[in-house]
């Protein structure tokens, strides 16, 4: 199965080639990993990739125009910004595509995450990737999906010349990045604007 090919590819967020194959063949039948597509914030079978964001924090209303003016800006600097969905291609349960798959781009977002990728000056200007956002619907727990998401996200820095891939975590979520090959290097530390005004970037 070709997931992507449906999808054209100026709808992708980044080239799909980046995403190693071998990686899609450990999910389960029916799911497909692919880069966040221009549609995906439709809602489809009562979910999409904001509300898969939600099981992480409040997202927020976001308008259609909004959602197509961040998407357009991070595509144009996709060489940075690479964010990942699974997409659960199996047709619902009870309906008439049941036992079926649905055409790719219409399945249910399940789980995302990003990788964005910080340009230095130390290390030869070197590139570190930073892992954000990992989220798995509350419903799809239990099938290694935010193993796979971190394990592509991890191959995407690596591909794309990143020397090292960090994250941020609660205590509680040590252990799972611990199995995803990561080791504790230094604390995490925080500032919040008491009052952020309006975005302006």
């Amino acid at each position: 199965m070709a997931p992507v090919q449906a999808i054209p590819k100026s709808d992708l967020l980044f080239s799909a080639a980046l995403i190693p194959a071998e990686l899609q063949s450990r999910l389960p039948a029916g799911y497909v990993l692919r880069p966040l597509a221009r549609t995906d914030n439709q809602l489809r079978a009562n979910t999409s990739f904001l509300k898969t964001l939600e099981v992480l924090t409040t997202v927020g209303t976001i308008s259609d125009a909004d959602f197509q003016k961040r998407f357009t800006y991070l595509q144009q600097h996709n060489d940075q910004y690479f964010t990942i969905v699974i997409e659960d291609m199996n047709g619902p349960v009870g309906s008439p595509s049941e036992g079926t798959l649905v055409a790719p781009g219409r399945g249910k977002i399940v789980a995302a995450g990003t990788v964005l990728v910080e340009r230095k000056f130390i290390h030869e200007l070197g590139l570190v990737g930073h892992i954000e956002d990992i989220a798995v619907s509350a419903d799809q727990q239990g099938k290694k999906l935010g193993l796979r998401i971190i394990e592509t996200l991890k191959a995407i820095g690596e591909q794309v010349g990143c020397y090292k891939v960090i994250l941020d975590c609660s205590e509680k979520n040590v252990p799972f990045y611990e199995k995803c090959g990561f080791e504790r290097k230094g604390v995490e530390m925080g500032w919040y604007v008491k009052k952020p005004v309006q975005a302006k970037l």
